[in-house]
């Protein structure tokens, strides 16, 4: 999942490397949204394999403090997961009226929107942003944890 992000986040930051309207152009932002897609249809099965499966104790124990904001921060992690690809997802249905499929395209539900697209697009944009510095405080506190406190946590994460 992680190198999806990772993925995702290089695509749409490259698209600039490209002139607009060339096809490499293109070829990044549409890969953007099917690595988008792609951590969709994954994000439910992690979900779900996490709570049947609970990770093993952190050891030594965390104190009642940080074992919160741990808490707190895969809940926004998650979250993330979730609602990036969502509102990518109604972005091209509110702005385009479809998800092109080569030469099929599969329907919006909903009516052109233009103007909701752009705002949605807006907010997908600041929370990607923001959770650079989300993803960051995980990547230090993973560290943190192997380096300075020397438990379990970075081994239950690979």
């Amino acid at each position: 999942m992680a190198g999806l992000v990772v993925l995702a986040y290089v695509l749409i930051d490259g698209r600039g490397w490209f002139a607009k309207g060339s096809a490499l152009k293109t070829l990044f932002v549409q890969g953007h949204f099917w690595v988008g897609l792609l951590v969709l249809a994954l994000v439910l099965p992690r979900l779900l394999a996490r709570r049947r499966n609970p990770p093993p104790a952190v050891v030594p124990a965390m104190k009642p403090a940080v074992q919160r904001l741990s808490t707190l921060t895969h809940y926004a992690l998650y979250a993330f997961l979730l609602l990036q690809p969502v509102m990518g997802v109604l972005v091209v249905l509110l702005e385009r009226g479809g998800i092109p499929l080569g030469s099929l395209t599969i329907a919006s539900p909903f009516e052109l929107n233009k103007p909701l697209a752009h705002n949605i697009e807006d907010l997908h944009v600041w929370v990607g942003t923001a959770f650079y510095y989300v993803i960051g405080l995980h990547i230090v506190a993973a560290l943190w944890h192997h380096v300075y406190r020397r438990d379990n946590v970075l081994k239950r994460m690979l």
